[in-house]
Parts: structure tokens; sequence; C-alpha cells
């Protein structure tokens, strides 16, 4: 078999080039060239076939800490291409290959494992980071003993400073963070505080942010902070954004199985001609008599711990990752027995990685682990509308800079 580097120059095509159509960075080609690494699988198909010019190129974006792809399919939906990809979680990678299966790359694993060089050019970047506690030490302090302050050390040891390192390298001109609400009163607000200062005043970004409630878009109570930047100054604001009423937003049974032949089975999930549920999701009656002994005991201690039970005309708790342990967070009413968990076809709707009726997200993986993708993704229609909201900024900086250049 021929060298990566023979097959690059019988193809015609120059380094940036090459790294163009893969969607790699100029580095990792040249490590490829020298035998310094592997090219990825695949890669000398992508080199030789030929490239699409009648496609508009619109803007490419990395998604890191990726999950199942839920902050990709927002952007993605206002033309955006996807040129990295980061998730730790060999699950959540074996779902993430499934529904997109076209990717020119692979999935890198750990971040922190990664250097921003070896991370392609974007334009913008996403990333769902998980909350850790960040140590604040005195900036005086650490000029008194001459160690370095800023992100560098207000930030080391967590996930979020490896999102800041990847902007502070490549300076995308926007990106998109997403976090749990209570991220803004995280350790007495001193997490988010931090998180503002790295982002405006060491690196430069104007932001805005918005706790958004999914609950006008899916029948499912979840919020979200979204904090979005741009490089340059613009026009972008949530108070312009147009969030759904949440009292005006769907109910469950939107996107419940009609159990009424309308839809057909798909196992495991649902069985027989009239599409019933599996009685697989049903809980057993000792884990429904446990969980309402459990609930009646902390009722008479005052404390609001209990299950979720819910109707077609509800809407829900939040989903979480812990959702595969007893359900017990949203149960589904059943006639003369115990209720039942969602299906996670069920979980894909109401996460809107499908329609109230769909069944196009490829679910590929065990019901536990599915529970666990869905439970840890974002509401993919919200994005969306953040996506959408952010699209005209986008498209303004990308001109400005071709202008420029």
């Amino acid at each position: 078999m021929e060298s990566f580097a023979e097959h690059l120059e019988s193809s015609g095509l120059s380094i940036s080039e090459a790294a163009e159509r893969i969607g790699a960075s100029e580095d990792m080609v040249r490590g490829w060239i020298e035998g310094h690494s592997k090219p990825w699988k695949g890669v000398y198909d992508y080199i030789k076939a030929p490239s699409n010019k009648s496609s508009p190129k619109s803007f490419d974006f990395i998604d890191l800490f990726a999950g199942i792809g839920g902050l990709r399919r927002g952007f993605e939906s206002i033309g955006g291409r996807c040129v990295f990809t980061s998730e730790w979680d060999r699950y959540s990678q074996i779902t993430y290959r499934a529904n997109f299966p076209e990717d020119r790359h692979e999935i890198a694993g750990d971040i922190t494992k990664i250097e921003p060089s070896n991370i392609p050019k974007h334009d913008v970047l996403l990333a769902g980071f998980p909350c850790q506690p960040f140590s604040i030490a005195g900036v005086s302090k650490k000029n008194a003993l001459n160690r370095p302050h800023g992100f560098a050390c207000d930030t080391q040891g967590t996930l979020f400073f490896d999102v800041a390192r990847i902007i502070a390298h490549h300076q995308p001109k926007a990106f998109l963070l997403e976090n749990v609400r209570n991220l803004v009163s995280h350790d007495k607000g001193r997490t988010f505080e931090i998180i503002k200062k790295v982002l405006t005043e060491e690196l430069g970004y104007h932001i805005d942010w918005q706790v958004i409630d999914a609950k006008g878009w899916v029948p499912q109570h979840r919020e979200r902070i979204f904090i979005v930047g741009f490089r340059e100054k613009t026009k972008f604001s949530f108070t312009s954004m147009k969030i759904l009423p949440p009292l005006e937003g769907p109910k469950l049974g939107s996107i419940l199985h009609p159990e009424d032949g309308s839809e057909g089975p798909e196992l495991p999930f649902t069985v027989g001609n009239s599409g019933k549920v599996s009685p697989r999701y049903t809980l057993t009656d000792n884990l429904w008599a446990y969980l309402q002994n459990y609930a009646e005991k902390h009722r008479l201690k005052g404390n609001g711990f209990g299950f979720g039970l819910v109707g077609p005309d509800d809407v829900t708790r939040t989903l979480s990752a812990r959702y595969f342990k007893d359900g017990s967070e949203i149960l589904i009413r059943q006639e003369d027995k115990p209720p039942r968990r969602l299906t996670p076809r069920e979980c894909a709707r109401l996460m809107g990685f499908d329609t109230p009726r769909g069944s196009e997200f490829k679910i590929t993986v065990s019901d536990t682990q599915a529970y666990r993708q869905f439970g840890n993704s974002v509401v993919v229609p919200v994005v969306k509308a953040v996506a959408q909201h952010m699209k005209t900024p986008i498209f303004s900086a990308l001109k400005s800079h071709s202008e420029i250049h």
C-alpha cells in the first residue's frame, strides 16, 4: 500500500487543501506525511474523492463534550459543518457514529489530552462542558509569589480550562457553551464569575447568556443555561430571541407511543401489531411498592422527595442521567397495573432528537446507556432556536472576515 505522502502527491492536493477536504488541521496532515501518526480510517478515500465545489460552504464548527450530538444538530440546521468531535464515553461514541455516519473525521476521546494545534480551524465552537468547582486564589498573592494567574491558573484542572485553551488558540468567531442552570449559583456564584471573567477579560469575547426552559418546545420542564460569545462586537442579545412560552408548550401525550395500531412495532420498545409498549417497561410490584413507601416516608418528614406520576395531559420533570435506575422522576400512569418508564424512543422524542411521532434517531445501545445519554443531552429544538438566533451575526462575522482578507 502506498504511503500517505505518495497518496497525497498523486491526488494533486496541497497540504492545506487536503486538510480542508478531510476536516483535519494542517499540522495533523504533516504528521501523517512524516509518519509520526497514522491517518484515520477512510482518509485515503476522502483524498481521492472529487470535491463538490457547487455546494456552498457556510461555516465550520467543532463539537466538544459532544454526547450524542444535540448541539451539533442545532448548528447543522443553520448550515454549519462539523469538522471535529470530542467525546470520551465509548457508548455515546457508538450512538454518535450511528447518527452521523457521513463524518470524515473520527471521534476524538479525552479532550484534556488533545493539543489545540491538532484541532482543525473552525468558525464556531460548541461545548456542553460539565460543571466543576474552581479554586480561586488571589491574583495579588500570586503576583507576590511570581506565579501565573488568569484562566491558565484559575481554571486549571477543570474541563472549562480545556474549552478556554482551545478558544485562546483558535479564536473562533463565535461559541456556544451549555450547562445546567445551577452553574449561575454554583459555589455561591464564584464559578460563573470566573467563567465570565475568563471569556471576556482573558479571551476578549463579547458574551450574553440566558437560562431557557424547554417546556415551550417539548413536554418537559428542563432549564439550561446557554452562553454565547462573539469575538467582535455584534447586535446579538438573548433579549430579542423568541422564547416559546413554557405554559403554552406541548403535552406528554404528543410523544408517547399511541398503542392504537397507528404506530408499527419497534422492538424492543413496542410489540405486536398494535404497537403496545413492551411489558419490560412496567415497574415490578416490588419496585412500585418501594417507591410509594419511600415517597410517603419523606412526605411525613415534610420533604418533597418522591416519584413523578404523569399522564398524556401533563408535562414531565427533568429527565436525568439516573433515569435507568428506577425511572422515578417520570412514570407513566397505566390502568390496573403499576406505572411504566418511558421507552428510549419516547426519550428521544422528549429531548427533540425525534419529532413527536418520529423514530429516525438511531438507538443502537442498551436501554441503560440510552437513558444515560438522553438524560445528559440537550433539547434539540431549543438549540436550533438559539442557533437560528445566532445565524445572522455568525454570517456577518464571516462576511466581514472575508472582506478584510
